[in-house]
């Protein structure tokens, strides 16, 4: 019964076909053939049901011009002189068809055209033998059924069209999610990124000092190379730690053990971080200034990154005899940073056009940072030489 149902659908030309054929037997059939007013039968009574078994078969094909072929066939029996006919049922149908598929002029036509066919035709046809009350109600009680036809085609109408703009909103909205989804893996990926970025060139640079220094003083001083290689491993174990957590990430259908991963560092380990960065031979000046007090875990990572990317520019850019300071303000609305070397500074293009040949992605990730979290920052070289990266981060009360 559904492929009955379904095939139907597919071919409704079809199914008005089969309809048209039922109306023209009908026709015939019920008295078509007997004319009281003497009318010549095949002249002009079989064109009318033809045309009008015509109507009723186009009419989903070409509404408005089988519309216009009814009101024309409906003017020519009131001509002609030939009453009506079950043929004439495709009147309402075409009004029903028009109202509900049609061009709105079509639309408006139809509704005009079906309230005038019951009074015209009375007019033409009337009853002698009733009076005229009579003949006036039978006119309104004739013109009721081709309203109720335009009424029904024009809900139906609505219908269409509320339930095409809920599709249209419904894909509508399955784009912009599908453009959402894009958006959020792109700002994940870019964070993964960033945090690679970090982790590898902060913890390889370290690694490569002290792998110098070891070198060095290999020889001429055992133990402090035997402790620049426990600095390298130890280095090296925390670096594959925080590759693990942010591979991890990428995991999510795997099931990792919760102590596998180190957590995000936050402000209280910048400390840590500068302690590191004295003992690979870096000297650092470090101050907090205010009250320290809970941030965001956002701002917190923000300002660790920061610190821990400006250390690595420094040891990278700032040549041998380097030193930096890192200085943390507490404000009222505010987390300042400030990171400043006496070195001789990053290359030009690494600052200000964000790097070149794969470098300057430090810069980069500091500036996507900051502004994921509403701050601003400020990066270039000092007037007595070096480099300074001033940031300033706004707190909200942690949550």
């Amino acid at each position: 019964m559904q492929r009955l149902y379904d095939f139907l659908r597919r071919h409704p030309t079809w199914v008005d076909g089969f309809w048209a054929v039922v109306l023209f037997g009908i026709s015939f059939a019920g008295g078509a053939t007997v004319e009281p007013r003497g009318t010549d039968l095949p002249a002009l009574t079989v064109p009318v049901v033809v045309l009008l078994s015509l109507v009723v078969a186009l009419r989903r094909r070409m509404p408005e011009r089988m519309l216009v072929l009814a009101v024309v066939v409906g003017a020519g029996q009131l001509v002609a002189d030939v009453a009506t006919l079950p043929a004439d049922f495709a009147l309402l149908v075409i009004v029903y068809t028009v109202a509900a598929i049609g061009a709105r002029w079509a639309s408006r036509l139809a509704l005009t055209a079906g309230l005038c066919a019951a009074p015209l035709a009375q007019l033409r046809w009337p009853d002698e033998a009733q009076s005229v009350a009579t003949n006036v109600a039978v006119m309104v009680f004739q013109a009721l059924p081709f309203a109720l036809a335009w009424v029904l085609g024009d809900s139906i109408r609505t219908r269409r069209a509320y339930f095409a703009q809920l599709e249209e909103r419904a894909a509508r909205l399955e784009k912009e999610r599908a453009a959402q989804a894009k958006v959020a893996v792109a700002a994940e990926r870019a964070r993964i990124a960033r945090e690679l970025h970090d982790v590898v060139a902060h913890n390889v640079s370290v690694m490569v000092v002290q792998a110098d220094g070891a070198a060095y003083v290999l020889d001429a001083a055992p133990d402090q190379a035997k402790k620049a290689l426990e600095t390298i491993s130890s280095t090296g174990r925390q670096a594959l730690a925080e590759m693990r957590r942010l591979l991890g990430v990428l995991r999510t259908g795997e099931h990792q053990e919760a102590g596998e991963y180190v957590p995000q560092p936050d402000v209280r380990q910048i400390e840590d971080l500068v302690e590191e960065c004295r003992g690979s031979g870096l000297p650092v000046d470090f101050k907090v200034e205010g009250t320290p007090r809970p941030l965001p875990s956002g701002v917190e990572l923000t300002a660790y990154r920061i610190v821990q990317e400006a250390l690595t520019n420094t040891r990278k850019h700032g040549g041998p005899n380097a030193g930096a300071s890192v200085r943390l303000v507490y404000f009222d609305d505010g987390l300042g940073l400030l990171v400043e070397d006496d070195g001789k500074g990053a290359p030009h293009e690494l600052y200000e056009e964000g790097g070149f040949d794969g470098q300057g992605h430090g810069l980069i990730g500091m500036r996507e940072r900051v502004g994921m979290v509403g701050g601003t920052l400020d990066a270039g070289p000092r007037p007595g030489g070096g480099f300074r990266i001033s940031v300033l981060l706004p707190l909200k009360p942690a949550s």
